[in-house]
């Protein structure tokens, strides 16, 4: 682990990111030039017996009780471990993930009362989501009230996309009124992939015209043009698109009502089955873990198998669909836990797409990490790429550049 104790430069800065949930706290302080993380970690269970705090460095992994504490305790460990560790002092400024910032948000910003209040307005749109976003901005603030604060936000990439690609075929009024639409989700793994897959073709993001699938517990596809978002899965929640962990992705809107009749249940239930038992959970009857699902497959588990393939099969056609938006196709990039670490997974994707140009080359694809540019096609086919995300460093880069 790097501790440097000479102060931060502009183009060096030392930011530190939080990414707060409902009842966790995922955390790293990032150089942002370099995108070295000196420390990270993630706290978990808050508010319950079981919360705790596990933080890594370079050297040693630590897991730390906080009964029963909450985020404002959390940070305050956190905060007393960075000073341990001579990082505190040099913290440029302070990065937040936001997930939903509308149409009022299309790019990072720096966080002000009213921006506050701005994100306050996305809450019916992402009412698990941006509440917990929001306690932890009001909680860092307070700890660390002598440096700039950003909101980087999972929409803004995705404010680009046309209107014809946005909006939903309902009355205009919804849109006018209550603000539905399609706003895509996960844009800065996106955002940062695209840019990534660019410096390493050593071309720029306006030169490229790719289809990105970050495939994780939730997952999008997004059609991106000339550096530009286009089009994407994931709509005005998180739960539109692709299959996912334990998130149903599309499904016909008249499901919820079939379910509220026949099963006697309320809206907001119906709303839990679709967003927490469902996707690879839900058909498998197992478990949202690709991995335990393939183990489960391989034992002859056929519930397991039939979830995998519905996963596959769903996302090439998800795909197919999103190259349509593009004026040429140069390119597929697979990232996130199950897009960077599946083979298995992007081979049944490719051989789905075959009708887009895709050829996969299986032992570039077996061995995706170390292969050149993480191509994992041949060399006639329509180029498939594995580029690891890291949305922390996009989020540092983000705070670094509107704190210079």
């Amino acid at each position: 682990m790097t501790t440097s104790s000479t102060q931060s430069t502009s183009s060096d800065q030392t930011i530190l990111v939080i990414n707060c949930g409902s009842s966790s706290l995922k955390f790293a302080v990032i150089n942002s030039q370099s995108g070295e993380q000196y420390i990270s970690g993630l706290a978990e269970r808050l508010e319950s017996d079981d919360a705790q705090i596990s933080i890594k460095t370079a050297e040693q992994k630590d897991i730390i009780s906080i009964k029963n504490g909450g985020h404002s305790e959390a940070l305050d460990e956190i905060l007393a471990r960075l000073d341990q560790h001579q990082l505190l002092d040099n913290i440029s400024a302070v990065g937040h993930r936001v997930v939903h910032g509308g149409e009022k948000f299309t790019s990072s910003t720096l966080i002000t009362d009213e921006v506050i209040q701005g994100i306050k307005d996305c809450n019916a749109l992402a009412p698990l989501h941006n509440p917990a976003n929001l306690i932890g901005i009001e909680v860092s603030q307070q700890k660390l009230d002598n440096v700039p604060h950003i909101a980087v936000f999972d929409t803004a990439f995705h404010q680009s996309m046309p209107a014809h690609a946005y909006l939903y075929p309902v009355p205009y009024d919804l849109y006018t009124q209550y603000g539905v639409r399609r706003y895509g989700f996960h844009g800065t793994s996106h955002r940062y992939v695209t840019q990534a897959l660019a410096d390493q073709l050593n071309t720029s993001p306006d030169e490229l015209c790719v289809l990105t699938a970050h495939l994780g517990n939730g997952c999008s596809a997004a059609a991106i043009a000339n550096g530009q978002s286009v089009d994407t899965t994931m709509g005005l929640t998180p739960l539109e698109g692709l299959m996912m962990g334990t998130r149903s992705g599309d499904v016909d809107p008249s499901l919820h009502h079939f379910l509220c009749q026949q099963m006697n249940i309320t809206i907001d239930e119906v709303n839990n089955i679709l967003n927490k038992k469902s996707g690879l959970l839900g058909l498998s009857g197992l478990s949202n873990d690709m991995r335990t699902l393939m183990e489960a497959r391989d034992q002859d588990n056929k519930q397991a198998e039939l979830a995998i393939e519905v996963f596959c099969y769903r996302l090439a056609k998800q795909l197919a669909g999103l190259a349509t938006a593009l004026p040429r196709l140069d390119g597929l990039i697979f990232t996130g836990g199950i897009g960077e670490n599946a083979a298995e997974i992007r081979s049944k994707v490719l051989s789905k797409l075959k009708l887009l140009g895709f050829e996969e080359d299986s032992q570039a694809n077996a061995n995706a990490r170390t292969v050149a540019k993480g191509l994992i096609t041949t060399a006639t086919s329509t180029p498939a790429y594995v580029v690891a995300t890291d949305e922390e460093w996009m989020i540092a880069k983000d705070t670094a550049e509107l704190t210079n």
